[in-house]
């Protein structure tokens, strides 16, 4: 039984530098690490890859070939992985004995929740490998100072965990650089855990173009509420306890933490409960308070 992660999220979220850091993380706890990049335009790699798609397609070939987009191109890419997933199998066997595996995906978020290419290349890899992976899904944390932005971070979040079906985590990235934007209308409590949007209504309609479609964005957030399935974990890469939590967490979802055990239900339910950070620590920690705001708005503003 071989784990690992599908690292998905929009561009510019931190895929690459969350596979780069997730690995360095792992292998200093112990465990044998192998990334394999499936992004055929990432041609600028920070890590040592075990498996690179470009050795099988390249994003610029296709679209010099194909007279298609990067868009375009980048489906196409996946649909020739999947017609050509003998390839990835061979490349990933001799990895199955004692690796942990990282999958970078592009960050065309149509592929995850719109195309089937890329989930039918992680569900046969599921089935004919015996794997066991979790989705994690990374959203930029500075979304959450517009709520617009945040709205629609939440419904390609549903929409992403509906269609890959997989055990999934939403990460909220880059969170020591969260109030970089401005300051957030709400604790970090609300964002993470996506209680009552209705909240945010008012904040939408401060802005003119989010009053116009008020109505509908009233209905999307009914929708999500109604799925009640988000809530994002946080992330800063650079901290070692920050990674930590999100490993545990991870671990948990695909099974890690209760692989090779030999024990009661009782013991099972105190792993997988266990101690667990708080959102008000990450707060306390990368978001300043109002006295602060004020001062560095007095100081600019000399």
């Amino acid at each position: 039984m071989v784990f690992g992660q599908v690292v998905i999220g929009p561009p510019g979220s931190g895929k690459t530098t969350y596979c780069n850091g997730m690995s360095q993380f792992l292998q200093l706890i112990g465990r044998k690490v192998a990334i394999i990049n499936l992004d055929p335009a990432n041609d600028a790699l920070p890590y040592e890859c075990a498996i690179n798609i470009e050795d099988l397609i390249k994003l610029s070939d296709v679209m010099v070939e194909h007279s298609l987009g990067p868009n375009g191109g980048l489906v196409y890419c996946m649909d020739y992985l999947e017609t050509n997933i003998d390839w990835l199998e061979s490349k990933l066997k001799p990895l199955l004995k004692d690796h942990y595996l990282l999958f970078d995906f592009p960050g065309q978020v149509e592929l995850f929740f719109l195309h089937e290419s890329a989930k039918r290349v992680i569900m046969k890899l599921i089935k004919k490998l015996n794997l066991r992976l979790t989705a994690v899904h990374l959203v930029d944390a500075h979304l959450c100072s517009d709520p617009g932005k945040y709205v629609s971070a939440l419904l390609l979040s549903l929409s992403t965990m509906l269609h890959l079906e997989l055990p999934h985590v939403n990460v909220l990235s880059k969170i020591d650089l969260i109030e970089s934007y401005g300051k957030l209308a709400f604790n970090l409590d609300f964002y993470t855990d996506v209680q009552d949007l209705s909240y945010l209504q008012h904040h939408l309609d401060q802005d003119p173009r989010s009053a116009k479609y008020r109505k509908l964005t009233k209905e999307l957030c009914e929708v999500i509420e109604d799925y009640s399935l988000i809530n994002f974990t946080t992330l800063d890469i650079q901290d070692k306890e920050s990674v930590g939590n999100l490993v545990k967490l991870i671990d948990k979802s695909n099974g890690y933490i209760f692989a090779g055990m030999d024990a009661s239900a009782i013991e099972f339910s105190k792993i997988a409960v266990g101690p667990w950070f708080t959102v008000a620590a990450v707060q306390e920690k990368y978001m300043k308070d109002d006295e602060d705001f004020d001062k560095d708005a007095s100081s600019v503003d000399k």
